[in-house]
């Protein structure tokens, strides 16, 4: 996701039984997990572990994980403050169907186009990576963060319409772009054989957005460079190995990797920590020059998962075999912890499944907006009282 990836209002712990999200949710794929008592789930907020133990996925929702990784720390649930809550809008609000609005909607477009989940994976990215999640990338304008240029080719803008237009018509004014986005990317990752994690709701939209604010960084970045990234964000290396899982679909232009094909750190040679037999294959796709007119090429960034566009742990085998297409995913070979945990989502999708659950959660928790806060847009191409500021 690198660009080219419960709790009342008063911030109290609310246990939830895991039977409660069946109807909703397939928190756990196909195997029964029993849940691990918290006597103070609130004390284990922002904690962090040895991961030679087990990783505590929401202990808000009685979610466990058992990874076999020894000592690397990690959080264990949301980062504090948390401000949002679970179904906010059936139990405080009076749009109670909002997330069956959304889902609708969602899979309407997704049998239709199927890229639909890593368009939005890197939607929502570029939007909480920025100045948090408030949606802020949905807005329009000539100096907007969608104009920037590490977010050039971003797409599923016109879903994210569809779904404020339909809500919009049932319920107006209550739920937020912000709510929308990170809804919808749920509901899309489940489509393409993701978790269908639950989403803690309440985020109100923010009225600013400059393309100067866009500091995302590049996909040649250095897995140290990588992880400080992810760091000032709030977020912890597991987040970091988990949600470049996220490239286990999608695209790429071949100006992204061109270094890695013929001239890595300016050496005029190809990056020696590629597969040769892929390196000469991608360099079939992405040729050094192109010719006159011709646009730069996409390439599949999962050739695995291609255009069926998947969510597998297919992307983390690859990056043990040195077919990483982007050099930061490549990067989590090269320090003991991400190699671990490459090593162990490889070895079990199930581990990945929930391990990206609560990595898309934490993501989706940084710097939202609450309360009094910006405001529920009624487009959300624009603020409500005009142009963003």
């Amino acid at each position: 996701m690198i660009t080219g990836t419960m709790l009342a209002k008063d911030s109290t712990a609310k246990q939830i039984d895991v039977n409660d999200t069946l109807d909703t949710y397939e928190i756990f794929g196909s195997q029964k997990f029993v849940p691990r008592k918290i006597e103070n789930p609130e004390a284990k907020v922002g904690d962090k572990m040895r991961r030679g133990q087990k990783r505590e996925f929401f202990p808000l929702l009685a979610i466990t994980l058992c990874l076999c990784i020894a000592n690397v720390d990690a959080g264990t649930t949301l980062q504090p403050p948390v401000k949002l809550k679970w179904h906010h809008y059936r139990q405080d609000t009076t749009c109670k169907y909002a997330e069956e609005f959304v889902r609708h909607q969602v899979e309407l477009f997704w049998k239709e186009d199927r890229s639909l989940t890593a368009k939005l994976l890197r939607l929502l990215y570029s939007d909480c990576f920025v100045t948090g999640c408030d949606a802020s990338i949905l807005l329009d304008g000539p100096d907007s963060e969608k104009t920037a240029p590490q977010n050039r080719g971003l797409g599923g803008f016109v879903a994210i319409d569809k779904i404020k237009e339909v809500l919009e018509e049932r319920c107006p004014g209550v739920v937020s772009c912000a709510d929308i986005l990170n809804l919808a990317t749920r509901d899309a990752v489940h489509l393409a054989g993701g978790p269908a994690y639950p989403v803690f709701t309440g985020r109100r939209d923010g009225v600013i957005s400059k393309a100067a604010m866009v500091d995302l960084p590049s996909p040649s970045i250095s897995g140290g460079e990588a992880l400080g990234y992810f760091k000032s964000r709030g977020l912890d290396v597991v987040d970091l190995g988990t949600l470049l899982g996220a490239h286990s679909m999608g695209r790429t232009h071949c100006r992204y990797i061109l270094d890695r094909l013929y001239n890595f750190n300016n050496t005029g040679r190809p990056d020696p920590s590629m597969n040769k037999a892929f390196a000469d294959q991608m360099r079939k796709q992405c040729p050094q020059r192109t010719k006159k007119g011709q646009s730069d090429p996409l390439v599949f960034l999962n050739p695995e998962s291609s255009s069926k566009y998947t969510f597998t742990k297919s992307f983390y085998n690859r990056v043990l075999s040195h077919q990483s297409v982007l050099g930061v995913d490549q990067q989590l070979l090269f320090s003991n912890d991400t190699l671990q945990i490459t090593e162990e989502f490889a070895g079990g999708f199930e581990y990945l499944r929930r391990s990206f659950a609560l990595s898309m959660s934490r993501m989706g928790n940084i710097d939202v907006l609450t309360g009094n806060a910006g405001e529920i847009r009624q487009n959300c191409r624009y603020i409500n009282n005009g142009k963003p500021q």
